[in-house]
């Protein structure tokens, strides 16, 4: 036999091993979606924000008005060359309602900056209660040299929230994204 003709049989035992091995890494890539789903849900890792939660927090909040909360704003910079302040240092809401407030921020650079926000909750429980539904917090910012913008958080405050908490701090700490401070040469 000629050297053509005998590797044809090899060949095709080759082509049928390949095509169960792509076939079984196909399946497998299915079937890792839900061991990872699981694993995200045993971990607590998808708690900002999951598919539905949005809509969900939007359609279903029933107000409670037999109380209110008192929701404090605080606002800090970490290595960025930025104002950043709450318009207003605290407001009074009642538990399910729909609220709005709005943080300014202000690059005081001649060059522009990138930051990200970072949210936490006090008391640490409350966390779990308090619902984003718009929030500069969820991308980064890049403010252009000298720019003043103001960025609005809406949030709504579940109704489920324990009767013995009656206020609620949410603080947001900007870190600059490039982690490095320029230095500004003259020239």
């Amino acid at each position: 036999m000629s050297e053509p003709a005998a590797s044809a049989p090899a060949n095709r035992r080759m082509l049928k091993k390949l095509l169960v091995v792509a076939l079984g890494m196909f399946g497998f890539g299915f079937a890792l979606v839900p061991f990872y789903n699981k694993i995200c849900e045993v971990a607590g890792l998808r708690t900002l924000w999951q598919p539905g939660q949005v809509e969900a927090a939007a359609v279903n909040t029933q107000v409670d008005l037999t109380r209110t909360v008192t929701v404090e704003f605080d606002s800090n910079v970490r290595l960025l060359p930025w104002t950043f302040k709450p318009m207003a240092s605290s407001v009074e809401i009642h538990p399910g309602e729909l609220t709005q407030m709005v943080y300014e921020v202000r690059n005081t650079l001649n060059e522009p900056v990138t930051g990200q926000a970072v949210p936490s909750y006090g008391p640490r429980q409350a966390a779990q209660y308090f619902r984003k539904l718009e929030c500069f917090c969820f991308t980064q910012q890049t403010l252009a040299a000298g720019e003043v913008r103001q960025m609005p958080v809406v949030f709504v405050i579940d109704p489920a929230l324990p009767k013995d908490v009656n206020t609620i701090t949410l603080s947001y700490t900007f870190f600059r994204v490039d982690g490095a401070i320029r230095k500004v040469v003259p020239g």
